[in-house]
């Protein structure tokens, strides 16, 4: 079993394909993904994406480089969406398992560190009261994700496409984040990532894809989808000189022991 812990299923690059790639990944082993929101706009794209695909679930928040087009009312649409969905009774569809997709991203230029600050603090706390794990964007900005996770104080998550030093991610475990590795260790380049996915504590790693975003080497840049997750996980595999299978039993546990998942297997 495989469990892409960063999959945006929603997104238009899948809408002539969605449930090949969906059944394609399942029958390869992926037997769950989660499905994070990016705006207050696509909330109801990620819930419906969840309710027809068995194995999706999903998480809600705003992601810092869609803040251009958030309010200060999407935060107060976020509790609400949360509050209505955990509360419903509905079993054709996950209550969320998660806010994010969350954090800052000080990568792109003309960002604006303040409001992006403001928006993760205020969704960490709402994190907090409804007692969720966060996923966390935190590209060029792990110091400063750190810093704001000590002051809200969250019931932990996973760090997205972690590309930090060894430090951060041993605060960031002592947090109680895992660390999500996905295509970029799979680049021969990429070896101050391999060393962190074959040297950390295997429980507090666990895989993604991005998908369809951060394609792995073998792709040469093309469409990532959660269907790379399995060679992904041989990358670790081989990384670690580890079977597939201790592979999959260990980042599979580490996904459950955090986000309370009903698989279908």
């Amino acid at each position: 079993m495989l469990i892409d812990t960063h999959c945006h299923l929603d997104a238009h690059e899948f809408d002539v394909d969605r449930e090949t790639i969906v059944l394609a990944s399942r029958a390869a082993g992926v037997s769950a993904m989660l499905v994070p929101a990016v705006a207050q706009n696509n909330f109801s794209a990620v819930r419906a994406c969840c309710q027809r695909y068995p194995g999706c679930f999903p998480a809600y928040g705003m992601h810092p480089l869609y803040l251009d087009r958030a309010c200060e009312a999407d935060l107060v649409t976020l509790r609400d969406w949360l509050k209505s969905e955990l509360d419903g009774e509905s079993d054709d569809v996950s209550p969320p398992v998660a806010v994010g997709e969350i954090g800052l991203d000080f990568y792109v230029p003309g960002f604006d560190a303040a409001r992006q600050e403001h928006f993760f603090v205020e969704q960490l706390k709402i994190a907090r009261d409804f007692a969720l794990p966060v996923l966390l964007h935190v590209r060029r900005s792990i110091d400063q994700v750190l810093k704001c996770l000590r002051r809200v104080g969250i019931r932990g998550g996973i760090a997205h496409a972690f590309n930090g030093s060894r430090q951060q991610a041993e605060e960031f475990i002592r947090l109680g984040i895992k660390l999500g590795f996905g295509g970029a260790m799979t680049y021969p380049g990429s070896t101050r990532i391999q060393r962190l996915a074959s040297t950390l504590p295997i429980d507090a790693i666990v895989l993604e894809t991005d998908a369809p975003d951060m394609p792995p080497f073998w792709l040469a840049g093309g469409r990532n989808t959660p269907l790379e997750l399995c060679r992904i996980a041989q990358t670790l595999a081989e990384l670690r000189g580890m079977s597939m299978s201790q592979v999959q039993d260990a980042t599979s546990a580490n996904v459950l022991s955090l986000l309370p998942l009903r698989l279908i297997i």
